[in-house]
């Protein structure tokens, strides 16, 4: 046999090896001199069918330590687990967010492994990197920190490398606009509360927005929109930005505060980044000797189970939590069965719905704090 057909061989018995799963991710390959002598070949003969190997990605040479099967090996073959990462799991939207997506995968013989980073771009790098090194088909993904430049895209790029389809959800990396993707239209959902505060009459209206995820930068995109199209000059002591960290403090603090400084800077209602900092907007209204909605109204975003129990329902903008989930499955679906997607297809904008409650009201001067800007 010529040393073509050896070397040939040789590629072929080890590639089949590293397919069936009889060396394993990870794990050193036998010494070229090792090979030599159990395949009765040359080390020259080896060193083809390794090189070969090395070229397409089945095995990678660290110098001084040997050589390894590649990790990509892991997601050669279907194992029908699916990765979904959360900045959250146990509160707020979460758990009907990921019922949607669990319901969908379990439809179809698919089991999810679920992981969240608590908002940390840090432990995000850090899912993907344990991820990168499991058998899974897919991903779906909200991203930490999604308005900050993403340091880890690389990662990515490794998940691209490996063929692992993903999917966003509630936002994406600024570098990753192109990739598939499922997002409520938070620029519309925030013009629509700001709209509905303008068409009651409100005209001093407050802004709270999250600054580090591009929910937050949406929302006040929209609700810039809607005090332009009213015809009210934007006014930035108005707004307030917080970030991740001092979500659970800062707009309860701040709101305190403006309430206290109200009659020498008034305002009339509240625009709340969701209903959690909503709830907490009314908290520090009622602290401060102020109610919701007689005094000023206040709105939230998502719809999720706070507004509707709390103790002033919350009009707010409705999120179709659990049929994202199943949009987002569907769509990963359909990218692992077809290899790709049309054009149009991976860009997916829900519309936003206005949900009316009791915590909005038509604005009435005799309850709002007299200033100099209504004389």
């Amino acid at each position: 046999m010529d040393k073509k057909l050896k070397y040939y061989e040789l590629m072929e018995n080890l590639h089949q090896k590293i397919i069936s799963g009889e060396i394993r991710p990870g794990e050193k390959l036998p010494s070229e001199n090792e090979l030599s002598a159990e395949y009765g070949v040359s080390r020259q003969t080896v060193r083809k069918a390794l090189q070969i190997l090395q070229n397409e990605g089945y095995i990678y040479a660290e110098h001084g330590r040997g050589t390894f099967c590649s990790e990509m090996m892991r997601h050669t073959r279907s194992s029908r687990n699916i990765a979904v990462v959360t900045t959250y799991l146990s509160d707020y939207i979460f758990p009907r967010i990921v019922q949607g997506i669990d319901r969908v995968f379990t439809e179809n013989g698919y089991s999810i492994l679920l992981k969240n980073t608590r908002n940390s771009r840090s432990l995000e790098a850090k899912c993907l990197e344990e991820l990168l090194q499991k058998d899974i088909d897919g991903l779906i993904i909200e991203p930490s920190k999604s308005q900050i430049f993403c340091r880890h895209v690389n990662l990515y790029e490794m998940l691209d490398e490996y063929k692992i389809p993903y999917v966003f959800i509630q936002g994406v990396h600024a570098q990753m606009k192109d990739r598939p993707q499922i997002l409520l239209d938070d620029c519309r959902g925030g013009y629509l509360v700001t709209k509905h505060l303008t068409a009651l009459g409100h005209r001093r209206i407050v802004g709270i927005f999250k600054s580090d995820d591009t929910q937050g930068q949406q929302r006040h995109k929209g609700y810039v929109q809607a005090l332009q199209e009213a015809g009210i000059a934007y006014d930035p002591d108005l707004v307030v930005w917080f970030y991740t960290e001092d979500r659970k403090t800062h707009p309860y603090e701040k709101m305190r505060q403006m309430a206290q400084e109200r009659k020498s800077h008034p305002f009339d209602a509240v625009v709340a980044y969701n209903d959690q900092v909503a709830i907490e907007v009314i908290r520090a209204l009622n602290d401060m000797g102020l109610s919701v909605p007689e005094d000023v109204s206040v709105t939230g975003y998502d719809d999720s189970y706070l507004a509707a129990t709390c103790k002033v329902p919350l009009t707010t903008v409705a999120h179709p939590q659990e049929r994202l989930g199943e949009m987002a499955a569907e769509l990963l679906l359909k990218i692992i069965r077809e290899g790709s997607l049309k054009e149009g297809e991976s860009h997916v904008l829900i519309e936003p719905e206005l949900i009316v409650r009791e915590s909005s009201r038509e604005y009435s001067k005799e309850s709002s704090a007299e200033a100099s800007w209504e004389k």
